[in-house]
């Protein structure tokens, strides 16, 4: 494969789950990490993603201050974040996890709507206190520079104390036979407390993830109460995911 076609491809992974890992893509392109390395220095050379420690997180992802229009696909995740809107009732509990598609619902929530939002990630927790009737509760513990959300058993033990009318989960992989899962195990940790302490449970997704997996689970399909993409729910796409007790929006 040529260097401008993995760098491609290293783009369009960025871009889609914002964030990578070095060994993933020097496995599915079958070269080395060395080789991977160097292709992810060039493009943070070229100010097209930003290189990490063992991997690359897009532009988008965790720049201050937000600029939205970075965000990838970001027409697709303010449609859903439309979508989701609907779901969140006047005086609710709100539980919402990180990315880039809750940080358009987190921008776009109805400044009249009075809400209670507990959140362990600091993008959204910053971009919700412009909203002037939000009540923004952090989970504080020790936060992951790259995912920018609060991990650790205190985040846990934080979020045992909760009980949420409904959760908003940000997607990283999503298959119907693996569930949700993700390639950063703190995450995880912290989705899986997210969802224990919800009445109800949204997963906020762009098709572009769909039938994708990684090597940490959150949950099972059936853990989620309704999937929101930017598709019709009659798209053939979707169709597998109606064999389960999920509602398609």
């Amino acid at each position: 494969m040529l260097k401008a076609e993995r760098q491609q491809y290293i783009l369009n992974e960025v871009s889609v789950h914002s964030r990578i890992q070095l060994s993933d893509i020097a496995d599915s392109l079958g070269v080395s990490i060395d080789t991977v390395r160097r292709d992810v220095k060039e493009l943070d050379d070229n100010k097209k993603l930003k290189k990490v420690h063992g991997g690359a997180i897009s532009l988008g992802y965790n720049t201050f201050p937000f600029n939205h229009s970075d965000i990838f696909n970001r027409e697709k995740k303010s449609f859903i974040a439309q979508k989701a809107i609907p779901l969140i009732k006047e005086n609710s509990v709100v539980l919402m996890s990180g990315g880039t598609t809750n940080l358009e619902l987190a921008r776009l929530l109805p400044p009249k709507l009075h809400v209670t939002v507990f959140t362990p990630s600091l993008p959204i927790a910053l971009q919700l206190l412009a909203h002037p009737n939000a009540e923004v509760i952090f989970i504080g513990g020790k936060i992951s520079k790259d995912a920018q959300l609060s991990v650790g058993a205190s985040t846990v033990q934080e979020l045992s104390q909760i009980r949420a009318d409904i959760c908003f989960l940000g997607t990283g992989y999503l298959d119907v036979n693996h569930g949700l899962t993700e390639f950063d195990y703190e995450v995880v940790q912290i989705k899986k407390a997210m969802i224990k302490s919800s009445r109800k449970n949204v997963l906020l997704c762009i098709s572009d993830k769909l039938n994708s997996a990684q090597r940490f689970k959150t949950c099972d399909i059936d853990a989620i109460d309704c999937l929101i993409t930017e598709l019709d729910p009659e798209d053939q796409i979707l169709k597998p995911f109606s064999n389960f007790d999920v509602l398609l929006k």
